[in-house]
């Protein structure tokens, strides 16, 4: 099951991070590293049911 309520330690901190290795890159570049990092959280989760409401949940914030 998907976890969707808040779940990190220290969520400034994760944020800062994210935001430090986008600085710098072109849209492009910024796209890719976004895709990399998708690809490399589901290969570690490695749970296709997971994975499948991870898509269904994001898709449908995107609809309200």
């Amino acid at each position: 099951m998907l976890n969707t309520e808040p779940n990190f330690q220290s969520p400034d901190d994760f944020y800062q991070s994210l935001i430090e290795a986008h600085r710098g890159l072109t849209d492009e570049q910024s796209t890719a590293l976004n895709a990399r990092i998708i690809l490399l959280l589901s290969n570690h989760i490695g749970d296709t049911a997971v994975w499948e409401e991870t898509l269904r949940v994001a898709r449908q914030s995107l609809q309200a």
